[in-house]
């Protein structure tokens, strides 16, 4: 039976990434901040924050105890809008969405290396393309983690190891839900078997919806413009 970590599996498409890996037989350990709503004989739920001092432990603890690990989703993010007043999310926006991730693949990665074998899935967002006055550490988070996780691909991919990075559009999750316009929405389920499509193909870049990927594009060449004349 394969093993896979979840991490941010209490709630949206982690929760869904885990519901699904259980159904299709999958041991699964779930991490997040929150008490975890999936049951099962074969799920384990472990809660830690990978903002916290003791992230790097609890890991480690976890990795020990279900070894060996055979896949690796980072499905925890968050984004606020900026308040130039106060600046009182931006650094746990970096911490969760980029810090984190890096703190996880630094404890997971090297012990798939030795195996020769695993996949680690970072879920980013197609706003790594785009520069925003409204949520600039979400995007700025979001394309830091998109090009580690390329570049740790090609690090990897000699070794056995995939990494994959994959970049979603807007999806219905709690912190989506103040957006006005969401334009292409895809449920949390859809996004989960989005996931379970790069288990079977072990891309390094996945970009899905594709329809959302040309509005981004757009939008980038608008923001360049607006820029360029300020």
């Amino acid at each position: 039976m394969s093993t896979a970590l979840v991490i941010g599996a209490s709630s949206g498409i982690g929760e869904a990434v885990a519901r699904r890996l259980v159904a299709a037989g999958w041991t699964v350990i779930g991490m997040a901040r929150r008490p975890g709503a999936v049951a099962g004989e074969h799920y384990h739920h472990i809660v830690a924050d990978v903002r916290a001092p003791d992230y790097r432990d609890v890991l480690r603890a976890a990795l020990d105890r279900f070894a060996p690990l055979d896949l690796c989703v980072y499905a925890t993010g968050i984004g606020h809008l900026l308040d130039p007043a106060s600046f009182a999310h931006e650094a746990d926006v970096f911490a969760t969405n980029l810090t984190g991730a890096v703190a996880t693949a630094e404890l997971v990665v090297p012990r798939m290396v030795a195996r020769g074998a695993g996949h680690f899935i970072g879920l980013s967002s197609q706003a790594d393309r785009l520069i925003t006055g409204d949520s600039p550490s979400y995007s700025a988070s979001k394309a830091g983690l998109s090009s580690y996780l390329e570049g740790l691909a090609l690090a990897c991919r000699r070794r056995g190891v995939a990494v994959t990075n994959l970049r979603l559009g807007f999806v219905d999750t709690a912190m989506s839900r103040d957006q006005p316009i969401r334009p292409f929405l895809i449920s949390a389920d859809q996004a989960a078997a989005v996931v379970e499509r790069c288990l079977r193909r072990r891309p390094i870049r996945l970009t899905a919806p594709r329809r959302m990927a040309a509005l981004v594009w757009l939008l980038g060449l608008v923001t360049q413009l607006r820029i360029w004349l300020a």
